[in-house]
């Protein structure tokens, strides 16, 4: 499905109904809108997983501009501050009251925008996998440590601003960064099935793009929501520093920080069971 939002159709799915019969009443849901990585990816690594918390709320998926199924929009148009207003949009066009917004890694930096251009828009925030600032130099050590020299290089020629200038840029991260992102075997699968808009990646990636300015820790104080942050001690895309800066970036009587060991980028892929307990339990609003 698609809707118009700010002059874009952006594509969505749906799992889980709005509505459920309790006795003589229907009962709301809340809605819980996930936000993938990249950017250039789309929403489809979330499936078949996410649709678990189905029975407790309305799942919806979105690909963001620029990404999977959704229309670009014109290249100046993407940006965290239009990717962040997008999601306000869409919540107008489809009447969403008071989400729950969840962003992985990129999704992440969007979730971030969100809660600070719009704080009374989401009704909690789960950061996860994810950095409110780029420092560079902790992936690569992190990468070297887990892939040796190969992964450090490969890192930083994607991270170092020549992604936009040589299409092996991510042919060498796929081979030598992509199989340290977890501590399990990723789905074969789940690659071959997203649709991937490397331009978009690119502009986002290159030296002078949003990625190397991004820095949200001054503005998280504007949060309004309670928001978890979670993170796995395991990851070398968004190490843990870079969760323990958001965490000390936010109101502290609104964040829960919940580290999962042994798991990498993305906790649920590595430790599903320990991820769902703990996304359960906020979305139920239980300690």
């Amino acid at each position: 499905m698609r809707v118009l939002v700010n002059g874009v159709r952006l594509f969505f799915d749906v799992e889980g109904a709005g509505l459920t019969p309790s006795g003589s009443t229907l009962r709301p849901k809340p809605t819980l809108i996930v936000m993938h990585g990249g950017p250039g990816s789309d929403h489809s690594s979330f499936k078949p997983w996410f649709g678990r918390f189905a029975d407790i709320a309305q799942v919806v998926y979105i690909d963001h501009r620029g990404n999977g199924r959704s229309d670009d929009g014109p290249p100046e148009s993407q940006t965290l501050a239009q990717w962040g207003d997008d999601i306000v949009g869409f919540c107008e066009a489809l009447e969403i009251e008071r989400p729950i917004v969840y962003g992985l890694s990129f999704g992440g930096f969007v979730a971030q925008s969100v809660a600070i251009r719009h704080p009374d828009l989401p009704s909690k925030l789960i950061l996860a996998s994810t950095a409110c600032r780029s420092v560079f130099e902790r992936k690569y050590e992190a990468f070297e440590s887990m892939g040796g020299p190969e992964a450090r290089r490969a890192a930083e020629r994607f991270w170092g601003g020549a992604i936009d200038k040589d299409p092996a840029v991510i042919r060498e991260w796929d081979r030598h960064c992509l199989p340290h992102y977890n501590t399990r075997p990723q789905d074969p699968q789940m690659r071959a099935r997203a649709i991937r808009r490397d331009a978009t990646a690119a502009r986002f990636f290159k030296a002078d793009g949003e990625r190397w300015r991004m820095d949200f820790r001054a503005d998280l104080a504007k949060v309004r929501c309670p928001t978890l942050v979670l993170a796995g001690d395991r990851d070398p895309v968004t190490p843990l520093a870079d969760s323990e800066e958001i965490v000390a970036s936010l109101p502290k009587d609104l964040v829960r920080y919940q580290v999962v060991h042994g798991a990498g980028h993305g906790v649920h892929r590595d430790r599903p069971a320990e991820a769902e307990r703990i996304l359960r339990a906020f979305i139920l609003g239980k300690p």
